[in-house]
């Protein structure tokens, strides 16, 4: 399935809207959002670094991890009532100002150019 941020900020008010506790405070978001953030860390470590996983510890999808932390960030956005497009936008706009001759640029430029 193909969702816009819109879609998946509307499914997430959906499924938050159901209990009467709504979404948890900033700090407590924030709190959940470095948990999952670690957790895909931990993930990413096993898979790629050089820690190995335990034999009692169960594989976890990298996809899985990375979902939890979409669903904690798209609570965060709406519980202070922020548009993940537009959040995102001014950043791209931003970072494509500020580090557009940071890098070394591939022939052809970016897409569209």
């Amino acid at each position: 399935m193909n969702y816009t941020t819109k879609d998946i900020q509307q499914r997430v008010d959906d499924y938050i809207s159901q209990f009467k506790e709504g979404y948890f405070s900033p700090l407590s978001l924030q709190a959940r959002l470095t948990e999952e953030v670690g957790e895909m860390a931990r993930e990413i470590n096993h898979r790629y670094g050089e820690k190995p996983k335990k034999s009692t510890e169960k594989d976890k999808a990298l996809e899985e991890e990375l979902g939890d932390v979409i669903f904690v960030l798209t609570c965060f956005a709406n519980s202070l009532d922020i548009d993940l497009a537009d959040a995102f936008e001014q950043s791209m706009s931003k970072i494509e100002t500020r580090d557009k001759d940071r890098w070394t640029r591939k022939e052809g430029g970016m897409k569209g150019e």
